[in-house]
């Protein structure tokens, strides 16, 4: 997921470049164990306490509730899903579109508790939104961009059929004022499992 600092300028040259804008609208997505749905003011306070705990902040750093609030229920830009569990947030979820038929695709990004992580639910999130953006969106390729050094996650990525295409060399400033690698992984519809 993406910084919260999103100026409507943002927004409007994504709609500008082709990228879909807009809140999701639609039924909740449903797994085996999770349903992704959008977020409600109510989940607010489990998600800023989400993005604080520390193996989640390491990747998804500088969110307080002003922050999160505009990053997870005032983005024009993607759409974000909470991802919940047993009735309650353990996550969230987002996507962005790029409807330029000549580069038609989806991003996606997440983040799970930490608690909640190593039992296969964030794979099971990305697989449940594949499958939405694969069957009910049109889309024939999805991808996502974790560092370089967050193995975990590219782990839960691989295992829903995400192969990694590329190293993006200093790709992003982490909290630390660094320059890191990111991983660029893409899925394309042929080989979704």
């Amino acid at each position: 997921m993406e910084g919260p600092r999103k100026s409507s300028t943002d927004a409007r040259w994504a709609a500008a470049l082709g990228y879909h804008t807009g809140l999701m609208t639609t039924e909740p997505i449903r797994t085996e164990r999770l349903v992704l749905r959008e977020p409600e003011e109510a989940d607010l306070p489990s998600l800023v306490a989400i993005l604080r705990e520390p193996d989640v902040a390491r990747w998804w750093p500088g969110f307080d509730e002003t922050e999160a609030r505009l990053a997870l229920l005032g983005r024009e830009d993607v759409s974000v899903l909470t991802i919940e569990h047993q009735g309650r947030p353990i996550g969230a979820i987002q996507f962005h579109e790029q409807d330029d038929p000549s580069y038609r695709h989806a991003g996606v990004d997440l983040f799970v508790a930490t608690a909640w992580q190593g039992q296969g639910l964030g794979s099971e999130a990305v697989k449940g939104l594949a499958k939405y953006l694969f069957q009910s969106r049109g889309h024939h390729r999805l991808v996502i961009d974790p560092a370089a050094s967050n193995l975990h996650a590219i782990r839960a990525y691989e295992k829903v059929g995400f192969r990694k295409v590329g190293l993006m060399r200093q790709y992003e400033r982490g909290p630390d004022g660094q320059w890191h690698d990111g991983v660029m992984m893409e899925l394309v519809k042929d080989d979704w499992r």
